[in-house]
């Protein structure tokens, strides 16, 4: 892959896609605990708000973020330094905001949920054919979430569906293009 300089993507045979990550990385490369922050960071959705951590109007101290990544406090508060004096990482890491996953309360409501293991996570249009799919057999989908390939070692999309799969349907979702495996509960 290489990066085309006018669209500023990378462009591959594959797949086309802009890398969030690859952007910012080198900020956070010559310190292994900032890196892990920042992107632990992206993944819960804590941003940086006038010179403090918040997870939307909860702000998080230094210590406790410390302690929640395995990292020294010191990383925590050079990472926060770092970020707030580049622009750039500051128009970033203050517009996260974390994100509700119905994943584990859907069993509960009698809600379904679909896991998708993507052969390719960065191939596009995964999300969209199982979407069709279900959507063709007049289930309504409550919450899609996807993670992010480039911060998740075995990336997933997860379906909530206001009502449970038929098992009917579970081949028809395997054999959607991209998809790897399935697993429904």
């Amino acid at each position: 892959m290489k990066k085309d300089e006018n669209k500023g993507y990378l462009n591959s045979s594959k797949v086309q896609f802009c890398t969030m990550w690859k952007q910012i990385e080198h900020y956070f490369n010559n310190y292994p605990q900032r890196k892990k922050i920042a992107q632990k960071m992206m993944e819960y959705g804590i941003q940086i708000h006038n010179n403090t951590f918040r997870c939307g109007q909860i702000e998080l101290s230094d210590s406790k973020i410390a302690r929640a990544f395995q990292v020294d406090r010191r990383a925590v508060t050079a990472t926060r330094d770092v970020i707030k004096k580049e622009p750039k990482l500051l128009k970033i890491f203050s517009n996260l905001t974390p994100t509700c996953h119905l994943k584990d309360v859907a069993p509960h409501m009698h809600w379904g949920v679909i896991e998708i293991i993507p052969v390719d996570p960065s191939m596009p249009g995964i999300l969209a054919e199982v979407a069709t799919i279900i959507a063709t057999n007049n289930i309504s989908i409550r919450q899609a979430i996807v993670d992010d390939f480039e911060f998740t070692e075995e990336p997933r999309v997860f379906i909530i569906t206001e009502k449970q799969i038929p098992g009917t349907l579970l081949t028809t979702i395997r054999n959607a293009k991209g998809v790897k495996a399935v697993l429904i509960y």
